[in-house]
């Protein structure tokens, strides 16, 4: 099932406790920009089709990564992207996007999104996993 954008980016507004839907827009942005950069083939596409249209898009047409960024170089470079930000409130902006991300995508894709990224990615996205 696709979000509607509206429903998408209130749910970020509520989880990243955003003053406006532009912040939480600019934050999604970013994230699913770098987070696109991450993912290949079917399992990108599969997400795309349950984001947004314009969210879609972006996750589908990456920032470029030369090799998949550990969790904490994700969020330094969400931190680099976002004027203003620190490592802190970067970590507050993925967590807000991805915990959203992971709501749409479900168990079965989420699990298949977690096998093209490196370890302790699960947190970020608001599921630990079992060791």
């Amino acid at each position: 099932m696709t979000l509607r954008r509206e429903a998408f980016l209130d749910r970020v507004k509520e989880r990243g406790e955003y003053g406006s839907l532009q912040e939480a827009e600019r934050a999604a942005r970013v994230v699913l920009a770098l987070l696109g950069a991450h993912l290949v083939g079917e399992v990108r596409a599969q997400l795309a089709t349950r984001l947004p249209e314009g969210f879609a898009l972006i996750l589908l047409t990456p920032l470029q990564s030369a090799e998949p960024l550990p969790p904490e170089r994700f969020v330094r470079a969400t931190a680099a992207w976002i004027e203003g930000a620190t490592d802190q409130t970067a970590a507050w902006d993925v967590s807000a996007v991805l915990s959203t991300v992971a709501d749409a995508a479900e168990d079965d894709l989420l699990s298949q999104i977690l096998l093209q990224l490196p370890a302790g990615y699960d947190l970020l996205f608001g599921r630990p996993q079992p060791a």
